[in-house]
């Protein structure tokens, strides 16, 4: 139960499968990251002619990372409609038709959307190289992400047999007490899946995943100190280049513009929002770095490398 003043937001169930796509879709970027292009449906085949439609398509230009996404209830049968669907789409999108299908949707969005070319060109990457690293990243083997409303063991179970890494994220629906019509949904914090089949090998090593580490974290291993600065560059589409700057604070917290902020990355939004932009999403750990030209992604790698030498 969720309380906001007078007001008690109890957990209930979603009226069917289209809602909670309907949700991941209107808020993409919070499950696939900041720099993520979500791509609509697509009817995709095997090499038998057999045609699978998944519920969309995802990349991550940051990471150079694609999803098949699959959005589920947990009613639905592991058994009986998750594994057989899942399986007919993974073969699917392993043929060259199907790829290209999906590198000639993106294009098109280019073309069509100045928000999706804005993104190839905040990652660096020119208009002469795009369908270079389309072509790259579309040949490396997809992730299965699936946002769903609970988590069963047998899914679980499931995905941990998989060759390709699965993600699962827990979206939840919450209607106001005897005002039902109000409703409030729970999506992940910071990209952060329930469950990251390839993060849970990294984690057998370290005894921790990169999702969980926190900026106090860093302070408590001494990576960085109280008092330490951070500076982050932002320039919106057709504005003026910004300098921001986050101090961080005694309990592990960044206080940027006289705010103060447990996340990073709500520290950058902050700071890009202040300078113009109407992105409702970004990578803190990779957006603020230290005079040194050290990013705080590199000090959380640094910090989950020192926790692997610990274990051995």
């Amino acid at each position: 139960m969720i309380i906001q003043g007078n007001k008690k937001l109890i957990e209930a169930e979603f009226d069917n499968e289209q809602e909670i796509e309907d949700v991941v879709i209107e808020n993409s970027e919070y499950f696939f990251g900041s720099s993520s292009i979500f791509l609509p449906k697509k009817l995709i085949k095997t090499r038998d002619e057999f045609g699978t439609i998944p519920d969309g398509f995802a990349i991550d230009l940051a990471s150079r990372t694609w999803y098949v996404v699959e959005v589920e209830l947990v009613h639905h049968s592991v058994w009986n409609h998750i594994a057989p669907q899942v399986a007919k789409q993974m073969i699917a999108v392993a043929t060259p038709e199907s790829r290209q299908i999906l590198e000639e949707v993106i294009i098109q969005m280019i073309d069509e959307h100045e928000d999706v070319k804005e993104k190839f060109k905040e990652e660096g990457i020119k208009e002469i190289d795009i369908r270079k690293v389309l072509d790259e990243i579309l040949r490396k083997s997809p992730v299965i992400g699936m946002p769903i409303n609970r988590i069963s063991q047998d899914l679980k179970d499931w995905a941990g047999t998989l060759r390709n890494d699965v993600r699962l994220w827990l979206v939840r629906k919450f209607i106001e007490f005897g005002v039902p019509e109000n409703v409030a949904y729970e999506i992940p914090e910071e990209y952060r899946p329930v469950l990251d089949t390839l993060e849970e090998k990294s984690k057998m090593k370290s005894g921790i995943a990169y999702y969980d580490v926190s900026l106090a974290d860093l302070l408590e291993a001494n990576l960085i100190c109280v008092g330490d600065e951070f500076v982050m560059d932002y320039k919106p589409r057709g504005g003026i280049k910004k300098t921001y700057t986050a101090v961080i604070t005694e309990d592990g917290s960044m206080i940027v513009m006289d705010k103060k902020f447990k996340s990073p990355s709500y520290a950058a939004l902050l700071g890009i929002q202040d300078a113009g932009s109407d992105r409702k999403t970004v990578n803190g750990w990779k957006s603020w770095k230290k005079h040194n030209g050290k990013w705080l992604s590199d000090l959380r790698s640094d910090y989950l490398r020192e926790k692997e030498k610990e274990d051995v």
